[in-house]
């Protein structure tokens, strides 16, 4: 059951009471007067009892030179009354900034109230992934299966009518999601979590998708021994099995539609740099990637990426180009880069950066894309297994941008300002897109997945990169 949450623990409402527009004044007896007082006391009778002061000093000590008995009472005069002027000028000003009203506070929103259509008042971070842990706990789904044992985990979305079962994607987005909020309260377990994963393991090895049957994948094999390997499951035993498994499979003769596609080979690339660094597939992987990068002449012939790596030549993708741009500084990290690995890893991030729109939070580069995967089925290769995949792009492009290489490439090519203010909008579209953190799909499609996993911890992930990077 979902947890209900408070307006102050989802940021809508103020931590404590919003003072009234008219406050009470102040009693004039309190100790915040006292200053008045005396400010007041000042101006009246001590601008007077200055200058007389001054005045009497001065004709006591001036010197006989001075002309006549009258022109030291004109000096002494008129100095006493420029001091008496210069204090009560003094005390005028102190009592005006004393007696100042404060200023009054910026309008908050009022507890329980809702924003407006279509706009969004997002709390502090915290309170933020307080409420995506919580609805994470409320809804997370615990079966006995009588031939795997206790699952603990989630379905492919949130809030599925028919009733949840814990699958593979499910939870290993949800593992990762728990990485990422770094919650230790004890009401969800990792090691639980990591335990299923290891319990839908399909019988001859590896995952697959809830839409896929019984044959592994390697992309959603290699999702779930990423999620394994930053759990801290150790790189030896069954995950390097695992690991054989998947890089034997996603070879052109066994998976030619895999290898074709973008996402399923930053994927796969991704996965393995967190389960098997030193694994002899990863560079001929990435060369496969970069061999795929196609070149834009709407934007200086730079080099980026479509959804398939195969020719014919597919249309320039944002979401493609960041995925791809972030495998590759990810594999750089780990494996070191070529100058040609670099230079197209370099023109991907300078590809993102040349968005034609102004308004960044909400341009085209960061619509939410999708594409699919065709495979041939295993029982009857005439007919096609079909993969949906659907992109939170202003994640990828956040992500992307945040890759070290990336801020690199910006300052070296003196776009550095273009790089924050690219990179901000993208966050800003991010955190719009959550209600009580967690994110949905568009709610015009006719489906019941509105609240895919993937999609929350891919918002999580992407802003926590960004506050950390602003921190």
């Amino acid at each position: 059951m979902k947890h209900a949450l408070s307006q102050q623990q989802l940021g809508r409402g103020p931590l404590r009471p919003t003072p009234p527009d008219d406050p009470t004044p102040a009693d004039p007896d309190d100790g915040a007067s006292r200053p008045t007082r005396f400010v007041g006391w000042l101006g009246g009778l001590g601008c007077a009892a200055a200058g007389y002061a001054v005045f009497q000093f001065l004709f006591e000590v001036l010197p006989d030179s001075v002309d006549g008995e009258a022109a030291k009472y004109l000096v002494a005069s008129v100095s006493g009354l420029g001091t008496a002027l210069s204090a009560w000028l003094a005390a005028a000003l102190l009592r005006a900034r004393t007696t100042a009203p404060a200023p009054r506070p910026l309008p908050r929103p009022a507890t329980g109230t809702t924003p407006p259509a279509g706009s969004q008042v997002p709390g502090p971070l915290p309170q933020l992934f307080a409420a995506t842990y919580d609805t994470l706990v409320g809804e997370v789904s615990v079966v006995e299966d009588p031939e795997r044992g206790r699952l603990v985990g989630w379905s492919h979305s949130l809030g599925e009518s028919s009733p949840s079962r814990p699958t593979s994607v499910g939870t290993a987005y949800g593992l990762q999601t728990m990485l990422d909020l770094g919650t230790t309260d004890g009401r969800l377990s990792t090691g639980e979590l990591a335990d299923t994963l290891w319990r839908l393991r399909l019988p001859d090895g590896g995952w697959s998708a809830r839409s896929q049957g019984a044959r592994a994948r390697p992309e959603v094999t290699a999702l779930v021994l990423g999620a394994l390997a930053r759990a801290g499951a150790s790189r030896g035993g069954r995950l390097a099995r695992e690991v054989d498994l998947c890089t034997a499979a996603f070879t052109h003769d066994a998976d030619r539609a895999g290898r074709e596609s973008t996402h399923v080979m930053t994927t796969v690339l991704r996965g393995l740099l967190r389960a098997a660094p030193d694994c002899d597939a990863l560079p001929v992987l990435r060369e496969a990637l970069v061999d795929g990068a196609v070149s834009d002449p709407h934007r200086n012939r730079l080099r980026c990426w479509g959804y398939r790596l195969d020719p014919p030549p597919p249309h320039p993708s944002p979401v493609h180009t960041a995925q791809a741009v972030l495998a590759l500084d990810r594999a750089a990290r780990v494996l070191g880069e070529s100058p040609a690995v670099r230079a197209a890893r370099e023109d991907g991030v300078r590809w993102l950066l040349s968005c034609p729109d102004a308004a960044h939070h909400d341009c085209r580069d960061l619509e939410n894309g999708r594409d699919e995967v065709r495979r041939p089925r295993p029982d009857d290769p005439a007919r096609h297994e079909v993969l949906n995949v659907r992109h939170f792009t202003a994640s990828w492009v956040v992500r992307a941008l945040l890759c070290r290489g990336s801020l690199e490439v910006a300052r070296q090519g003196g776009l550095e300002e273009t790089w924050r203010e690219l990179l901000d909008g993208a966050a800003a579209c991010v955190r719009a897109g959550q209600q009580d953190g967690i994110w949905s799909w568009a709610q015009s499609e006719n489906t019941e997945l509105r609240r895919p996993l993937w999609m929350t911890y891919q918002g999580v992930s992407a802003l926590r990169a960004h506050a950390v990077w602003t921190y």
